[in-house]
């Protein structure tokens, strides 16, 4: 496939990476990491190396366009910035234990059911969990979100996610968030988690050789670029369109593009012979 192809296909996954997290609130990992990963492949490279540099290069473009979303959900009053700092700071360090880990110690064989399976674990908790008849106030305790903030830093940093496919549900279903805040708290808290990710990935795959042109570690500025280019103006669509859907009607959304992505990444549609 010619590089311009490729160029095209990241383009385009870019807009629709952008729309995700500003409308769902998450980093559009779980749509940029299986596009990348088949860009890398095709290039020749290892899935081993592909799926490492798909989730270095893909958390470093989840950091502008969070900046991007947060700002127009913050515009909406629908950020609660003190949760996402102790989420985000808590995360990040998480992440960069995470990012090690997969760095040097796991395998495509591993990780790419294991991204399908979070994903989709996240996916079937949106949709069994009911709101309750009475509206529960959030909970308020840093403590508590310090105490959720790391474990899904680690998990992020393991699988190459923003958080955002696995902070939205617990803000909504643990911490009692309204969806809106959920979603917007989120793309706070990704700001620092994406970042601490992509550095976690650069460190630890400076090392490594035969890696792609312009790559810095397991971060790829090419790939990033044809990203972020696209993905950051329409974060801010997305953000805007999700303040004219119903709360009811962005979990639904969340819930059936998670469990596409998940089943994708598990092989199920390849074992069923669905080119899909």
């Amino acid at each position: 496939m010619e590089l311009i192809t490729l160029i095209i296909i990241l383009a385009l996954t870019g807009i629709g990476v952008g729309f995700a997290e500003g409308l769902l609130g998450v980093g559009g990992c779980f749509i940029m990491v299986p596009v990348t990963f088949f860009v890398f492949t095709t290039m020749g490279f290892s899935p081993t190396m592909a799926i490492k540099l798909a989730f270095g290069s893909n958390l470093l473009v989840v950091f502008p366009t969070a900046i991007s979303g947060a700002w127009t959900h913050t515009k909406k009053e629908a950020v609660w910035w003190k949760a996402g700092i102790v989420l985000g700071a808590c995360g990040a360090i998480g992440t960069l234990v995470g990012s090690t880990i997969t760095s040097q110690l796991l395998s495509e064989e591993i990780l790419m059911p294991a991204f399908g399976l979070v994903v989709g674990l996240g996916a079937l908790r949106m949709l069994t969990w009911k709101p309750p008849k009475i509206e529960e106030e959030p909970k308020t305790e840093p403590l508590l979100w310090a105490c959720w903030g790391f474990p899904i830093g680690i998990i992020c940093g393991m699988l190459g996610l923003g958080g955002g496919v696995i902070t939205v549900p617990v803000l909504a279903i643990a911490l009692k968030f309204k969806m809106h805040h959920a979603i917007g708290t989120s793309l706070s808290m990704m700001i620092f988690t994406s970042i601490a990710g992509s550095i976690g990935y650069l460190i630890n795959g400076l090392s490594v050789p035969n890696l792609p042109p312009f790559s810095i570690g397991y971060v790829n500025l090419l790939v990033w670029a044809c990203l972020a280019m696209t993905s950051i103006p329409v974060a801010q669509i997305g953000a805007r369109t999700a303040h004219k859907f119903p709360a009811r009607q962005l979990r639904y959304i969340f819930i059936a593009v998670m469990f596409y992505v998940a089943l994708k990444m598990v092989g199920m549609f390849e074992w069923l012979g669905l080119p899909i």
